[in-house]
């Protein structure tokens, strides 16, 4: 689990760095702008960041399921090798997404007004651009982010739920252990697929809420994960609390 956190941790830091720097030298700026590559470095770094981690909570939602419905076989199954190859194939499908993304869109033809309306590059503001038919891209963007983000929610929904039903079966106080394990993993889960479902599910609608939620799953949720876990995690909270007493009793 701590493995999984840490990889989630990493991926949090490079979501939250991609394209915050840019940003912050943007509001200070009277002329925003940003040249093709570096808008298209920004497109690739959000689909491979987002889509590993979307990957990456899927895997611990499995980790989740095997610790807490099969706890006797836990440490067989979710051996080191198949933590690292859980963390490996989710950056792989990470980088695999992006690349399906940009494949078409590097050789469109834009004749401008090159202006993205939001913060940082992003692929369906960048495909409106285009001075040509992009009906087939934007079928095909919604179909790869929409349907990727869709079904991964749907799939930690459902392990969410067989691990409920699990240990309902068992005991209470099994039930209230699950609970507790579970709250980070599906506020976390909510607060990151909410807005890229809400965005990638009508990629083409430009609404003024956009803006905000890009910012939201990009920036806000990779610092508040760290927050969420550590404040439902016994052994920090009881390591916050010794070093609280210690620096009163000092």
């Amino acid at each position: 689990m701590y493995f999984l956190l840490s990889n989630l941790s990493f991926i949090d830091v490079c979501l939250s760095t991609f394209a915050t720097p840019k940003m912050i030298v943007d509001f200070l700026m009277e002329h925003k702008t940003i040249s093709f590559e570096g808008c298209m470095a920004q497109i690739f770094f959000l689909h491979v960041f987002a889509g590993g981690e979307m990957m990456l909570l899927v895997a611990m939602a499995y980790d989740r399921y095997v610790a807490i419905c099969r706890p006797l076989h836990y440490a067989v199954i979710m051996s080191t090798r198949k933590c690292i190859g859980l963390v490996v194939g989710s950056w792989l499908i990470g980088v695999l997404h992006s690349i399906s993304q940009l494949a078409f869109t590097v050789n469109l033809p834009f004749c401008g007004p090159n202006k993205v309306d939001s913060f940082f590059c992003d692929l369906p503001l960048v495909i409106k651009l285009a001075c040509t038919d992009t009906y087939v891209l934007q079928v095909l963007m919604l179909s790869d982010s929409g349907l990727m983000a869709m079904l991964s929610f749907a799939l930690l929904l459902i392990s969410y739920t067989v691990i409920l039903v699990t240990v309902r079966r068992r005991s209470s106080v099994g039930m209230a252990k699950a609970r507790a394990t579970l709250t980070a993993h599906i506020t976390v889960v909510t607060l990151f697929f909410g807005p890229c479902i809400f965005i990638y599910a009508w990629p083409f609608s430009n609404l003024p809420v956009d803006k905000v939620l890009s910012i939201f799953y990009t920036v806000f949720t990779p610092l508040l994960n760290p927050l969420i876990y550590t404040l439902r995690n016994k052994e920090v909270i009881s390591a916050m609390r010794k070093l609280r007493s210690r620096q009163v009793s000092s």
